[in-house]
């Protein structure tokens, strides 16, 4: 049969442009907002304007050189969200004398040119598949670098950040994006034989022995971060993501129970024999308690005092620079959402997690997309990632879950994980724009060769590939 082309997508690059110009514009107004007069003459609202501009340009032109078929929305969320974090750590530097917010703006300009130069040179988001065991040995890598002496820092307690040149990094944010690379690219590989093998007793199918080494791989990597790093928040974030992506790629609600059991078990050895979790739970459940809330270690003042911010906010809040953010401790960090929903109140945050809720649909719908399993679990796991660690922060200021220490992606200070999420946009991009272009195939039979899935499918599943992979046509998703 003669090669036929479908309808060509439209890139949607000048929706894009459109877009970005007004999420650039988002800093500095909001800066301005703050305190007009100290932002004249500090001109911080003109370096943001500069900085995220100048990056969002050099991300715009990459895409149209290189992804010209990328996701138009993917970026201006990403800036905005980018942005709205840079006008929150400036008002909160105006009340503590600190300077994290030219820090944040250093790094929101490292972090999308290294955002820009991935994009550039990962063509085909498939070439990260050949590196799957290999992000397997640098999360390891990675994960031991804060225990090494002399290089390892801690800080409240917490050992997970690294000193170099006299400035501090998490490397647990790099292991969450190669542990995500190694989870899809094995995932994508051994999906049929997690499903298919193993004993059937009734409804539910027992995996073999051997196919739970991936699982005990996770559960043992979250428990060693928790019993030597001292960090609930990474602990529970490493083991979600791949929990999440077990259950995209397979749909089965058995590997979703094995992996609770997990959880409960770990979190039962963790609250016993970990103080640094026992406080934290301590001060969740007894928050209002006054000997807990006075505790010199593990007290729940922090909590306390974010939730007193966030009741003051109400529907309307504050307004920007009319709070006291000051008096909730690393409320730039950790706390940031309580001092937005203090000066925005609730209708401002809600504005601000539909923002991350149409990037992470975005990040699906690229999943949804793309022919190959590989990029649809690589991009679906990276959206999962994003939900999770908004649940457990905010889940945390809350009181929902006990606090982890966890922050709010692209929004809290802190340049190692700003990078790791731009990084994250960089890939998702490269994905998208594979989900969007023109293909041309013979025939149906050549389309469903290039997705990658093998032998039959389980009964009863209904994983995410299973789902979509048959009715993708390439072109199709762009025309939107």
């Amino acid at each position: 049969m003669p090669k036929s082309a479908p309808d060509r997508p439209r890139s949607r690059r000048f929706t894009e442009f459109v877009l970005t110009l007004l999420a650039v514009g988002l800093a500095p107004a909001a800066i301005y907002l703050i305190d007009p007069e100290a932002a004249v003459q500090n001109r911080m609202w003109l370096q943001a304007l500069i900085v995220q501009g100048a990056g969002a340009l050099i991300l715009h032109l990459v895409m149209y050189l290189r992804a010209r078929y990328a996701d138009p929305f993917i970026l201006p969320l990403a800036v905005a969200l980018n942005g709205l974090g840079l006008a929150m750590i400036y008002r909160i530097d105006l009340t503590t004398s600190n300077n994290a917010g030219a820090n944040q703006l250093m790094w929101t300009g490292l972090a999308m040119v290294i955002s820009a130069l991935l994009l550039f040179f990962l063509r085909d988001h498939k070439a990260l598949r050949s590196i799957t065991y290999i992000s397997l040995a640098a999360s390891f890598l990675l994960l031991l670098l804060p225990l090494l002496p002399g290089l390892g820092l801690e800080i409240n307690g917490a050992r997970i950040w690294i000193s170099v040149a006299g400035r501090t990094f998490q490397p647990g944010e790099i292991a969450k994006i190669t542990l995500a690379i190694f989870f899809a690219g094995y995932l994508s590989t051994h999906r049929d034989l997690i499903m298919l093998a193993g004993k059937r007793i009734g409804p539910v199918r027992l995996p073999r022995f051997k196919d739970l080494a991936p699982m005990f791989i996770a559960w043992f990597v979250s428990l060693a971060v928790l019993v030597f790093q001292r960090d609930l928040g990474s602990a529970i974030l490493f083991f979600g993501i791949f929990l999440s992506m077990l259950f995209l790629a397979t749909g089965s609600i058995t590997w979703v129970a094995l992996g609770l059991l997990f959880v409960g078990a770990g979190g039962a050895l963790a609250y016993n024999y970990i103080s640094h979790v026992y406080y934290r739970i301590n001060s969740w459940v007894h928050a209002f308690d006054p000997e807990v809330y006075n505790q010199p270690l593990g007290g729940s003042g922090q909590i306390v005092q974010g939730l007193f911010g966030l009741a003051s906010g109400g529907l309307f809040g504050r307004g920007w620079g009319n709070g006291r953010p000051d008096l909730v401790a690393y409320s730039n960090s950790d706390m940031i959402i309580t001092a937005l929903g203090e000066e925005l109140g609730l209708f401002g945050l809600a504005a601000i997690l539909m923002l991350f809720l149409l990037l992470v649909s975005r990040g699906f719908r690229a999943a949804m997309g793309t022919p190959d399993a590989f990029g649809k679990l690589l991009a679906a796991g990276f959206s999962a990632l994003i939900v999770i660690q908004l649940f457990v922060v905010i889940g945390g200021v809350t009181r929902l879950i006990p606090l982890t220490g966890l922050t709010t992606p692209f929004m809290s200070a802190g340049g190692s994980s700003l990078l790791s999420n731009w990084v994250i946009v960089a890939i998702l991009l490269a994905i998208s724009h594979t989900a969007r272009a023109p293909h041309l195939v013979d025939d149906l039979e050549e389309l469903d060769s290039s997705i990658d899935y093998e032998g039959q499918e389980a009964e009863g599943a209904t994983s995410l590939i299973s789902r979509i992979s048959l009715t993708n046509r390439p072109g199709g998703e762009g025309r939107e």
